[in-house]
């Protein structure tokens, strides 16, 4: 079965060359560091061999996230290691160049998964450590990392049931596939039990790393924040299509309440900026597109957001958050984004029925009276008017309590990965 994925591979990859050459023209990729992903001499390594290398692998924002504070802490202990992260996609690229001076980071894309890419990859960074990140599973780059006998730790390791049941149909592929890792650190309690199932060796659930992000609280500006105290404002983040007709149907039912209220919606997608526009309009409401540096409209009714990294700005105004990707049936198997930073501002968190990739955190964060579900306009409206009758008071006894687990899973993988290497 390796053979075959190493052929399937090598005959598939000017295929993957011409796929990857055609989304740089539609601006899916950068459009000159695309060719990082498929040909060793741009790989453009600069390092200080004499330096430790740890190479974390993170596919997009949020699993890149959530391994900044684990680089973090790591440099404080040890300001002699340098760190490569390799991610895939355009966003996570955008978010490093603002992060990798801070971070003390080099970022490449990740290159194809081919025999021949993976070992040229090795071959020329040398890391000392790698990480592959929530569920990033590699064959050829794993079976290479094995022979080259580097430490490799799979950091807050998400299977799902879904993705389970495709590695079982692999039967001892997967195994041998998973057993290149050292050390699995799974995220969720389903995630360890379903890598049992496929005997991963030295395994361990120690919670999810997200809790470890690090939460700076940050301001929209001075003149945008005085009009915001003329409205009832309240924010509607990640969201995805399908889900902005609910939400504007909760805005005209808050609207019957409170006729100041302001529906902030921050589009997973911004490239859906403008069909989220034309659905106000079809609602026949007051809305504006807000670029970096634009004064809100103060007579809009829903301001729609169209800028990157920009969250933390918008859940300081709002003490009532909806989380997105959460109420459309169709992505139940799928659901689901991460709550955690809009807890840890101290805002009330909705959420719909469908978070199944994040289904242990929600349950979480109800426990602690952090966030509840809805299950329509009518149940959002409700709360978020219940809400509103409430002075925003942050709760500091929940922040304290989100961050010292964040610290408890932080340091636990410090330790794990120092019985690996000695950081």
């Amino acid at each position: 079965m390796v053979a075959i994925y190493r052929y399937l591979t090598f005959f598939l990859f000017p295929l993957f060359i011409i796929l990857i050459y055609l989304r740089s023209i539609f601006n899916k990729e950068h459009q000159s560091r695309y060719k990082e992903k498929i040909f060793s001499s741009s790989f453009n390594v600069v390092r200080n061999y004499k330096k430790k290398l740890f190479w974390f692998h993170a596919t997009s924002i949020g699993e890149l996230l959530s391994i900044l504070p684990l680089i973090d802490e790591i440099n404080n202990i040890n300001n002699n290691i340098e760190f490569l992260i390799t991610t895939t996609t355009l966003s996570s690229s955008n978010l490093l160049e603002k992060k990798k001076i801070e971070y003390n980071i080099i970022h490449r894309f990740f290159p194809l998964d081919t025999e021949r890419l993976s070992g040229s990859f090795l071959e020329k960074w040398k890391p000392d450590l790698v990480c592959f990140v929530d569920s990033e599973i590699w064959p050829n780059f794993l079976f290479k990392i094995k022979e080259k006998k580097i430490p490799l730790v799979l950091i807050n390791g998400r299977i799902t049931k879904k993705t389970f049941k495709k590695w079982i149909l692999l039967g001892n592929f997967a195994k041998k596939v998973f057993n290149n890792f050292d050390l699995c650190l799974a995220c969720s309690e389903e995630s360890k039990n379903n890598l049992e199932k496929i005997e991963v060796k030295n395994l361990s659930y120690i919670g999810n790393l997200k809790f470890a992000v690090k939460i700076r609280r940050e301001k929209i500006d001075k003149l945008n924040k005085k009009i915001l105290e003329n409205f009832k404002p309240w924010c509607a983040a990640s969201t995805h299509q399908g889900e902005e007709f609910i939400l504007l149907k909760t805005h005209n039912e808050i609207k019957k309440k409170h006729n100041n209220v302001l529906t902030i919606i921050i589009p997973r997608h911004i490239n859906r900026i403008k069909k989220i526009k034309k659905l106000t309009e079809n609602f026949k409401l007051r809305s504006q597109i807000l670029d970096d540096g634009d004064l809100i409209n103060t007579s809009i009714e829903v301001l729609i957001i169209n800028s990157f990294g920009v969250l933390n700005k918008y859940f300081d105004c709002c003490k009532n958050v909806f989380i997105g990707k959460s109420l459309v049936k169709k992505l139940e198997k799928s659901g689901g984004q991460n709550p955690i930073e809009a807890a840890k501002i101290g805002c009330k968190i909705y959420y719909g029925p469908y978070v199944y990739n994040f289904d242990e955190v929600y349950n979480f964060l109800k426990i602690n009276n952090i966030s509840e579900q809805i299950n329509n306009e009518y149940d959002l409206s409700k709360k978020i008017i219940e809400n509103f009758d409430n002075t925003k008071i942050i709760n500091e006894q929940n922040i304290s309590m989100l961050n010292n687990h964040g610290t408890r899973i932080l340091k636990q993988t410090i330790s794990e990965l120092n019985k690996l290497i000695k950081i």
